[in-house]
């Protein structure tokens, strides 16, 4: 099933709240991201739906294989451009992390393996 950018988001964000604490729960992604606990609910329970996370009885979130391996990749995604964008083109680090967090979603296989590949090169360089 295809997810869209905010599943990704949420994904992201669980990944990195679980490698920050070690524990996710409902109240942890509202606060790190500012949406309702409303919001957040029904995101949840999509990605439960999906195959994404899972939910324990203690509120715990936890990804599944499948959505640690989005999660990752969409991490992966803004780091690389959040480093080429502020390291490479000298974008400010506060507009680097913006326009990555929008630019991850979008962009094809094909030119994240070229950006990965350049930007791998100029930095041996």
């Amino acid at each position: 099933m295809a997810i869209r950018e905010s599943g990704e988001d949420y994904l992201e964000t669980i990944l990195l709240l679980h490698n920050k604490t070690g524990f996710v729960r409902s109240v942890d992604i509202a606060s790190e991201l500012g949406y309702s606990k409303p919001s957040i609910s029904r995101a949840v329970g999509i990605l439960k739906a999906d195959g994404y996370i899972t939910v324990d009885k203690g509120g715990q979130i936890i990804l599944t294989d499948s959505g640690k391996a989005k999660a990752e990749q969409v991490y992966g995604r803004h780091v690389l451009l959040k480093g080429f964008l502020n390291e490479i083109l000298g974008v400010s680090e506060e507009n680097a992390e913006q326009d990555a967090c929008r630019i991850e979603h979008i962009l094809s296989e094909e030119t994240y393996s070229k950006l990965k590949e350049f930007t791998e090169t100029y930095k041996k360089n």
